[in-house]
């Protein structure tokens, strides 16, 4: 198993570039089954979450082959429809193959999810949306089980805005008989992003960008090369990092427009942000301004930075709010922030995070991804060495971040360990 030691007191300064966006990967993928053929994803990361996809792919007699940031999947040769638990454990997107699946073949079986542990995150919506579309679903044995003779157009409403129920829903109309109304649909980038590829696949798809598709099925689709959208949620974590060590750093490859929430929130904390094109430049000389944040679907500031925001807030002048209104039980990385010396209180779906506590370097565990993120910020700010164990968690979403943060400054090493 693998750590990070890490070294405080360390000012990130200079240029990284944002990898392809992890998320909209893992909803690019589950669409190159929809239509058999050879198919390039370019600007792809090279993650854990990309890894175990392909595996999960390659179960199934799909080849996925990733190449720097090029990313080959050939879907003419399906074998098998089941998505096993060995691989679908490890990541909640595994569950995308469903749609997809149902639409093409009219069968599929697949594992009930697994991913990060930071409280439920119910697959029910996936599930009757493709009920409405005439899929036939069962849950056996820890499987679900979907059949269908020819999926059907409807109209279904998602009562939540769920990205993945959104990604899994859409692939399948695409396929489906007649015309579907789908509202209350994620805008979650990532969403849209495979809106796109599905209509240059030749899918008929209205409203993209919007809370409420119109989607008209189509008999068959082709296969198309691709170009996944900047990571969102890594350039987050790279723009709080610089802030919270008092750095100056800039972001290529990014999509600004992705980011409106958290460069607002670096804005009101004194940061100075400059954006030109694909490129955002972020500057902290002081201690940030406490800002209060609470977290909701997109546009709003996002979940998967939340972690990292209270990070950053460990040095402010007052005390900052930080409130989960989606994940209300994703704070498992705040007792392992108060063994670096943080001041946190916690409630309710909330903490309140009191600046100016020391901070020193100490052993903490990563209990998930984008805790991973905020430790290993806290560890940067704090005085001293810091080890971050069970850093598999932050190797799913972020491609070689310790070589990327030590290029800008950090102290970051990668050293093997025995957990007893």
């Amino acid at each position: 198993m693998d750590k990070f030691v890490v070294e405080g007191d360390r000012r990130l300064q200079g240029t990284v570039k944002i990898s392809g966006a992890k998320n909209a990967s893992l909803a690019l993928m589950p669409a190159c089954i929809l239509a058999p053929g050879l198919y390039r994803l370019t600007n792809t990361p090279n993650n854990r979450d990309v890894w175990t996809f392909s595996r999960l792919l390659g179960e199934m007699g799909i080849h996925a082959e990733l190449n720097n940031d090029e990313l080959f999947i050939d879907s003419t040769n399906i074998t098998s429809f089941e998505a096993p638990y060995e691989l679908v454990k490890q990541m909640r997107a595994s569950i995308y193959v469903l749609g997809p699946l149902v639409a093409r073949f009219g069968k599929a079986r697949v594992s009930l999810p697994g991913g990060c542990n930071f409280g439920p995150r119910p697959i029910d919506l996936h599930l009757k949306g493709l009920e409405r579309l005439g899929a036939e679903i069962e849950v056996e044995g820890g499987y679900i089980i979907a059949s269908s003779k020819k999926l059907r157009g409807t109209h279904f409403h998602f009562d939540v805005s769920s990205v993945g129920a959104s990604v899994n829903v859409l692939m399948a109309a695409t396929l489906a008989h007649g015309h579907t109304t789908l509202t209350n649909v994620a805008l979650e980038p990532e969403v849209t992003a495979l809106a796109h590829m599905l209509t240059k696949m030749g899918a008929k798809i209205d409203g993209i960008g919007t809370t409420t598709l119109e989607i008209d099925g189509v008999d068959d689709l082709k296969y198309v090369d691709e170009e996944t959208i900047p990571d969102r949620i890594e350039a987050a974590t790279f723009l709080i990092a610089a802030a919270a060590t008092k750095g100056d750093a800039t972001l290529t490859n990014v999509n600004a427009h992705h980011l409106t929430a958290v460069v607002q929130a670096l804005e009101d904390s004194g940061c100075t942000v400059y954006i030109t094109g694909q490129t955002i430049r972020v500057s902290m000389d002081s201690n940030p301004e406490p800002v209060d944040i609470t977290t909701a679907p997109y546009p709003g500031y996002p979940t998967d930075a939340q972690a990292q925001w209270a990070a950053y807030m460990l040095n402010c002048t007052g005390a900052a709010s930080i409130r989960d209104a989606i994940y209300p039980t994703r704070f498992g990385y705040v007792a392992e922030l108060h063994r670096l010396g943080a001041d946190i209180e916690m409630s309710d779906g909330s903490c309140l995070v009191k600046g100016g506590a020391k901070l020193t370097g100490a052993s903490v565990m990563s209990s998930d991804l984008r805790a991973s993120a905020s430790l290993i910020i806290a560890a940067m700010m704090a005085s001293g060495s810091s080890e971050i164990l069970r850093v598999y968690h932050l190797d799913r979403g972020y491609e070689a971040l310790e070589v990327r943060m030590n290029a800008l400054g950090a102290s970051i090493r990668r050293e093997q360990y025995q957990e007893f």
